[in-house]
């Protein structure tokens, strides 16, 4: 006989409760984390919730429902939902329930620059629920063994992941950490042209169009290893004019605040503003060879020590130039490393696209479950 599902709206089934405001986070204290709208920022020395669902209301974003374990301090950007009767539901299956609602209760936010929960549609959801509880306790189970699976499959994707793109920076880091007798080593400005990119004022609509993308820290390194987005903006040639031209294979570096250091290789012409230094190596040299170079983690340790200890970090033009990079003399070796790290550098894309999609699947399996449960197909 199937087990007969009741459907009623969350406000009927279940109370909501909002968080706690802190009004001043310095005071909080050291034992438990504080959560909201998304993860923990500081400590407070008292708790209000232990191992719940919180559902994000203010400063919302795609993943708007999370539990979290042991005790915590829950504020005012978040709630947690209770049946109202916990003879009627069983909190592990409405857990489960919102979990299944994320995209819709994310579909209900409201605002651009910060995204709101809207309470009263909130309120208004659908829930569905067997009345039977060893039906819900049995759904609860499947989703138990499902989501502990998915987990430690997503853990095994995760390192392997990881193990991937650290393979390959420790491989990079091995190259210039090994140089041989016939290297040497100079300054960048003594490799080819160094240069800081230039902003052409914003309120002149001319200085922009399609002439030449222009590039911002945003736009380098966009996938982890080296390319840059060509489509976010463009200068005019009256722009380019007032800005800087940056030559085809040159390197680009961001040179200030958080993504200092990050770099990218220039496949075509382009221009940049000025957070942004370049260096464009003379053709007697293998241009790739040298972001190469300058991606490993030991110039990047030559980067920070260089920079201002300010809030913002920066190195100027000037040191930046005169930082000193190690390279074979033959042009043919250069070309020869080139080769052996772009094909290493391939081959690590590959396996990060699998273990991307194998992550990328796992969630779909979940969602996927997760549907069937809900609609009574489990």
């Amino acid at each position: 006989m199937k087990t007969k599902w009741q459907i009623k709206k969350l406000n009927d089934a279940c109370n909501v409760a909002y968080g706690t405001r802190v009004v001043n986070k310095r005071d909080g204290g050291s034992l438990f984390p504080v959560y909201g709208g998304g993860g923990a920022t500081f400590f407070m020395d008292e708790y209000n919730r232990e191992d719940c669902m919180v559902v994000a209301r203010f400063a919302m974003s795609e993943k708007c429902t999370r539990f979290i374990s042991g005790k915590f301090f829950l504020n005012d950007s978040g709630l947690t939902v209770l049946p109202k009767s916990s003879k009627e539901i069983l909190q592990e299956f409405l857990d489960y329930q919102l979990i299944s609602l994320n995209d819709l209760i994310y579909s209900l936010a409201r605002g651009s620059a910060q995204k709101n929960l809207d309470l009263p549609a909130f309120r208004k959801i659908e829930i569905s629920y067997p009345e039977s509880f060893p039906e819900q306790r049995r759904i609860v189970k499947i989703l138990d063994e499902v989501f502990e699976k998915t987990a430690k499959a997503k853990e095994n994707a995760e390192k392997n992941l990881k193990n991937t793109k650290e393979f390959f920076e420790s491989y990079l880091q091995s190259v210039f950490a090994n140089c041989g007798k016939d290297w040497e080593r100079r300054k960048l400005k003594e490799i080819g042209k160094t240069q800081t990119g230039l902003t052409p004022k914003t309120a002149n609509k001319k200085y922009y169009g399609d002439f030449v993308p222009f590039i911002t820290p945003a736009d380098v390194d966009i996938f982890g290893d080296g390319v840059i987005r060509y489509d976010s903006r463009g200068l005019s040639r009256e722009g380019l004019k007032v800005g800087r031209k940056i030559e085809k294979n040159s390197i680009l570096m961001v040179c200030i605040g958080a993504t200092i250091g990050k770099v990218g290789f220039a496949a075509q012409a382009v221009s940049c503003n000025q957070q942004i230094n370049t260096l464009t190596p003379e053709s007697k040299f293998e241009a790739k060879f040298f972001y190469y170079a300058l991606g490993t983690k030991s110039f990047f340790k030559k980067i920070i020590k260089g920079s201002s200890q300010a809030t913002l970090p920066i190195i100027n033009k000037g040191k930046w130039e005169n930082l000193v990079v190690s390279f074979p003399k033959s042009l043919s070796e250069q070309k020869f490393i080139v080769k052996k790290l772009d094909a290493l550098s391939a081959e690590t894309k590959k396996l990060e696209a699998i273990y991307k999609k194998k992550l990328e699947d796992l969630e779909e399996l979940k969602k996927s479950v997760l549907k069937m449960a809900f609609n009574g197909e489990l």
